[in-house]
């Protein structure tokens, strides 16, 4: 009886052995198929492909979502090449100005930094209030940024991403100065068009000049009709074009 029972209970667990190894080999299936097509595999579901039931059971089912959830955000996150972006380029999709070939790379373009600085004039910030900055430019020997204080700087480039979504990120050799280039806000929306504000931070003094290579501009592929653009927005808050560094217009949210 005993033999009987441990019997049973291993045949139990290799059916179910068999069944997750048979969802996960059609999940992979499925999101390889779906990456290759850009098609998703939430349309299978909905044809009834995956009509036999223990697919459809709910332990089964999380597997599934997780396909669908990879599907959508795995194989339709898709980087722009070096050729998609000269593509893009040639097409007024994007824009870059100046654009230097010699910095484009395998999968992004090199930014540089522009010749103006800013710090704010009050030490203590509100953000409900205006916080003025103070501008200047960078003298040709450099300047040495200092820890603790929020240094605003812009790149001396102009770009324009109406079919895709920019990621603005700092180079490696930057970092590897103590350089932080952002703080938060890497990403531009679809219709950005401006140069691009940093937020500068260091760990420890380092001098910078203007024109050095700051960081690198990642375009993403979108997926879908865009119905509002950034630089069509009525609420937007930096359009404005500019050759220097803007302020935080975070005060703007509490106008009633």
């Amino acid at each position: 009886f005993v033999l009987l029972v441990l019997f049973l209970g291993l045949l139990v667990l290799l059916i179910l052995f068999l069944k997750f190894f048979a969802l996960s080999v059609i999940i992979v299936i499925y999101i390889v198929a779906s990456f290759l097509s850009r098609k998703s595999i939430e349309n299978a579901w909905k044809a009834d492909i995956f009509s036999i039931y223990f697919l459809k059971a709910p332990t089964f089912a999380l597997f599934f979502q997780t396909g669908i959830f990879f599907s959508r955000n795995i194989c339709r996150s898709v980087i722009l090449t070096d050729k998609e972006i000269l593509q893009a380029i040639g097409g007024k999709e994007i824009v870059i100005e100046p654009f230097r070939p010699a910095c484009l790379g395998t999968n992004s373009y090199d930014v540089h930094l522009g010749r103006y600085l800013g710090v704010y004039v009050d030490r203590v910030l509100d953000a409900k209030k205006h916080n003025r900055i103070e501008l200047f430019e960078i003298p040709s020997e450099g300047f040495v940024l200092q820890p603790g204080t929020l240094y605003l700087g812009v790149t001396e480039e102009y770009t324009e991403t109406h079919r895709a979504v920019p990621f603005l990120e700092g180079k490696s050799s930057i970092g590897r100065l103590g350089i932080d280039i952002h703080a938060t806000a890497g990403k531009g929306d679809v219709g950005f068009s401006n140069t691009w504000t940093l937020e500068i931070s260091v760990t420890q003094p380092v001098r910078i000049y203007a024109g050095m290579p700051v960081g690198q501009i990642i375009y993403f592929k979108i997926d879908g009709d865009i119905e509002n653009y950034y630089n069509k927005k009525n609420n937007a808050k930096y359009n404005e074009r500019t050759d220097k560094p803007v302020e935080s217009m975070m005060w703007k949210n509490f106008i009633p």
